[in-house]
């Protein structure tokens, strides 16, 4: 039973259904693409359901015809200074500095288009899945600008030579296309990728709480580090892992042959 949470947003909805968190990107007159405000709400949303303690996976999806076009380029002012630009721009990258610094795992849900700052945010989301017909781009030389935002999370998550081509060329691939490149999870029948990103999530939220927060961080952490230094820290990371509520009783329960349920895990 989805349990809505919206509080004062207006250019995005959130509710919750069990353990997961669930935000729409809701601008469908104009693709869901990044204004201001939704960049804004989008990142405030994120903050708060990662601050819920009853919430152990977050979905996000667009409303209407496409998960998102890019940046609102109706915004785009040509006389202002370069530092106004940067202020503006990095508005709406936040959302992306915010998922990768989340303790709760984030699922990308994409439908109709994902252009710019849209395939930015599905390569910036933990897991992503996307609907069949979902066309990926980045787009942005198209408009005489780069997606310098977007190529972050797109380097992190493709070789270098795949994210390139996204890059440079601008053009589209398609939902397989993606998948086969490693930007995609999931490729979803049309009409039903919220509930296979949905099924993602619930599979997340089922396992230990604390497991999840903590080995979250510990991928983005490892991801950056010399081989010999991510294992020494991993070792440290495990170390810290055993000593929890979680494993106690997580061990336990395997032990005897009856792992727990989504709602049997120790409360923080």
């Amino acid at each position: 039973m989805a349990t809505d949470t919206q509080e004062g947003y207006e250019t995005v909805t959130v509710d919750r259904e069990g353990y997961v968190g669930r935000i729409t990107l809701d601008r469908p007159e104009a693709m869901n693409t990044f204004s201001t405000d939704l960049a804004t709400e989008l990142d405030a949303a994120l903050h708060d359901l990662d601050d819920a303690d009853d919430v152990r996976a977050v979905v996000v999806d667009g409303a209407g015809d496409a998960f998102s076009a890019g940046i609102d380029l109706s915004e785009y002012d040509p006389d202002a200074s370069e530092d106004a630009h940067e202020t503006w721009v990095a508005r709406m990258e936040e959302p992306f500095h915010t998922i990768h610094g989340m303790a709760t795992p984030v699922v990308a849900a994409a439908h109709g288009h994902a252009a710019a700052n849209g395939i930015g945010l599905v390569a910036a989301c933990d897991l992503a899945v996307a609907a069949e017909g979902t066309m990926l781009g980045a787009t942005a030389p198209k408009a005489g600008l780069f997606c310098m935002g977007p190529a972050v999370p797109l380097l992190e998550c493709l070789p270098k030579k795949r994210a390139t081509e996204l890059l440079l060329t601008g053009e589209l691939i398609d939902a397989e296309t993606a998948a086969e490149w490693g930007l995609l999870n999931r490729v979803a029948p049309g009409g039903e990728h919220v509930e296979a990103a949905m099924e993602l999530a619930e599979t997340m939220a089922a396992k230990s709480p604390e497991a999840l927060r903590r080995g979250k961080q510990a991928v983005s952490e490892f991801a950056g580090m010399p081989y010999g230094d991510a294992l020494d820290r991993s070792n440290e990371a495990f170390a810290g892992l055993c000593a929890t509520d979680d494993a106690r009783e997580g061990i336990a329960a395997f032990l005897d042959g009856e792992p727990l349920a989504a709602d049997e895990w120790p409360q923080g």
